[in-house]
């Protein structure tokens, strides 16, 4: 493997070093003692185990997924519908499951997920496509589940024991760290173990995550209340859409929220798939863990980076420059792979088919791939933080929900066609996004400025009209 990939990695840990020691040196946005201090610590300790529980049972899966399906000899048209059935019945299934949870209770929802995903882990081992096929559309629920329920049930339960807001970041900085990234390498490393140097198959990382899922669910039933969005309002699902459609619509710091988080996360799972072929434009053989790992990293540096930012400020007024770096980050690759379609030259750079090696075109674009894995570090604490103050409590999880279906729709659209467009395109329109992205945030901000609202609190300038 060439020595360049380590650099990267080694000067990422570095780096993610350097913040942790900074953040020790200078304090965290909770104080060291006062009143409910120690109440808030076992509260966010909690959560975050939970929480890196929850993701390693998501992360061990991710490796393994489109291997499985090779392993059980389907083609690349028939495992490309098994992932659209998944992102669809997120946006469908999932909608109408996780938003339940505002009536019904987020913990029962939390632990809902528990069993969703493990029984779409146990579904694996069937080689039936059908089975198949119902295992994506558990998870898809899963999914909505996992990035609503836990979310809602931590903000209800901080804000129901008194503890200051700005101690949401704090917690939600913590549990990226560890779950987005320190659980992520370490997930992606036992997977490895499990089915390279233990021979136990493609399956085994999914059984893997069943029990460190049903794991995380006994510390949920043990360990958490039961919250829910509006205990004295129990409306009906479609009464509870309908008031979720006009918190959006008329609220709007709610509807730039929506649309920076689907614009952003479209991008970031459209990248997911991009990658792998514009590190290798020409078929080179590349180490796809190495460079996970270096994501990882990257994302951690962004978990850590974002608790400092949110200590010195509010994130409205730092987000427009993680939107807009992001935005020239995946802006590099566009220009590279738009040059390689008119210029012989460029496409000189490509490299060798040699295992491990890289181009110097490869290389940048490598570098410009961990900036934005920084960003998106940066992006789940800082967006969970302004979610928790502007998005109503009694609607919390309905409104999140509803945030993912233009995204579940977006990537739905971008696996169907994506064989259509050419790398510079799927790129250039990842980057549009987030210039959009990074102009609602400028709006947010000065909103923000403008008219301070109180959390969850609807404004008087609505979006548009109401009926």
């Amino acid at each position: 493997m060439e020595s360049f990939y380590w650099i990267v990695f080694s000067v990422l840990a570095v780096v993610v070093g350097g913040l942790l020691l900074s953040q020790a040196s200078t304090g965290s946005l909770v104080p060291s003692s006062g009143p409910n201090v120690q109440q808030f610590l076992r509260l966010r300790n909690n959560y975050v185990f939970v929480y890196a529980l929850m993701m390693a049972g998501d992360w061990l899966q991710g490796p393994y997924v489109y291997a499985l399906y090779e392993f059980y000899g389907f083609t690349v048209k028939d495992i490309g519908r098994l992932f659209i059935a998944g992102f669809g019945s997120s946006m469908i299934f999932g909608t109408v499951v996780g938003s339940l949870a505002d009536k019904h209770g987020r913990k029962k929802a939390a632990l809902l997920y528990v069993i969703t995903y493990s029984l779409s882990c146990f579904t694996k081992h069937s080689p039936d496509y059908w089975v198949l096929m119902f295992g994506r559309l558990l998870g898809g629920i899963a999914t909505s589940l996992l990035f609503s329920a836990f979310e809602s049930w931590l903000v209800a339960e901080h804000f129901s024991k008194g503890f200051e807001e700005k101690w949401l970041g704090d917690t939600f900085s913590k549990a990226v760290f560890v779950g987005n990234g320190l659980m992520a390498i370490l997930a992606g490393l036992v997977a490895n173990f499990l089915v390279d140097n233990l021979s136990l198959g493609p399956v085994s990382p999914f059984d893997a995550s069943a029990a460190v899922l049903l794991l995380g669910g006994a510390v949920i039933y043990t360990t958490w209340g039961e919250n829910y969005g509006d205990a004295k309002h129990q409306h009906s699902l479609q009464h509870q859409f309908k008031l979720a459609g006009a918190a959006i619509m008329g609220n709007s710091r709610i509807a730039l929220l929506g649309a920076m988080q689907s614009l952003f996360e479209a991008s970031m799972y459209s990248f997911v798939f991009l990658w792998t072929p514009a590190l290798s434009p020409n078929g080179e053989k590349i180490p796809h863990g190495m460079i996970f790992a270096c994501f990882m990293t990257a994302s951690m540096v962004g978990s850590a980076l974002s608790a400092i930012l949110m200590k010195r400020s509010r994130p409205e007024d730092f987000m427009k420059y993680i939107f807009g770096i992001s935005a020239m980050a995946l802006a590099v690759p566009f220009l590279f792979h738009f040059a390689r379609g008119s210029n012989e030259a460029v496409k000189k750079l490509a490299g060798s088919s040699e295992p491990g090696s890289i181009s110097l075109e490869g290389q940048v674009q490598l570098i410009s791939f961990c900036v934005f894995e920084v960003m998106v570090g940066v992006f789940w604490p800082s967006m969970m933080t302004m979610r928790a103050h502007y998005v109503p409590e009694d609607l919390r999880s309905t409104i999140i929900n509803f945030f993912r279906i233009p995204l579940n729709l977006f990537v739905c659209i971008i696996l169907y066609n994506v064989h259509l467009f050419p790398l510079s395109a799927m790129f250039g329109l990842c980057s549009f996004f987030l210039v959009i992205a990074t102009i609602c945030q400028i709006r947010l901000e000065r909103l923000a400025q403008q008219n301070p609202v109180i959390r969850g609190m609807p404004e008087a300038e609505p979006l548009v009209g109401h009926a």
